[in-house]
């Protein structure tokens, strides 16, 4: 999803959080700015879905938690306050918080055609300066594309790019799957065997 820039009142974080409670749609908080959230597609949706069955299943008795797109993510030194579509947390100091995780491990975007340039530009930017976050997984909703930003223990990012076959591996939670466990049976998802 992406946050579409509206005429909203300035606030303080502690203003936004009273604010936001009372609206009916999401809002991120950015730099003082309030950016109102769109809505995603079918194939977005359960894609989204997929991916916190995953890991949900994967993660349980672990200690970590898998949050959807109702989770802020509080940007490390910041005010800031960010919905990414699904982000998985395994520190101790996300569990005394309430209403948003500061230190998620892995961070997945379901990307469209009105996010991608941010998702892959700017946001990318934001989260990468989180010390915690290890894997930022970009995934396609129209075909069987996803791109791995993945931290290195050196601290440099790298780009793995998976297509149909693949299988994807995340290190941040010990996870590989093939990639075509997240697509199975979604329409108008381009395939490279059509």
């Amino acid at each position: 999803m992406i946050a579409d820039q509206e005429h909203y009142p300035t606030l303080t974080p502690e203003e936004y959080f009273a604010w936001e409670e009372k609206q009916l749609e999401k809002h991120e908080y950015i730099d003082g700015q309030i950016y109102a959230m769109s809505g995603g597609s079918k194939n977005h949706s359960l894609i989204s879905v997929r991916f916190i069955t995953l890991f949900s299943n994967h993660l349980e008795g672990s200690g970590c938690e898998t949050g959807n797109s109702d989770l802020r993510i509080n940007l490390v030194e910041t005010n800031d306050y960010t919905y990414p579509d699904v982000s998985v947390t395994c520190d101790e100091r996300d569990k005394t918080t309430t209403q948003y995780i500061t230190y998620p491990c892995l961070i997945v975007e379901v990307l469209s055609k009105s996010t991608e340039a941010y998702d892959r530009g700017g946001k990318f930017r934001i989260y990468s300066q989180n010390p915690e976050l290890k894997d930022y997984l970009l995934v396609s909703s129209t075909c069987i594309e996803m791109d791995l930003y993945h931290k290195k223990d050196t601290g440099e990012w790298v780009i793995i790019n998976y297509k149909e076959g693949d299988t994807i591996e995340l290190k941040s939670i010990n996870l590989s799957f093939p990639i075509e466990q997240v697509y199975r049976g979604l329409k108008n998802i381009i395939s490279e065997e059509l």
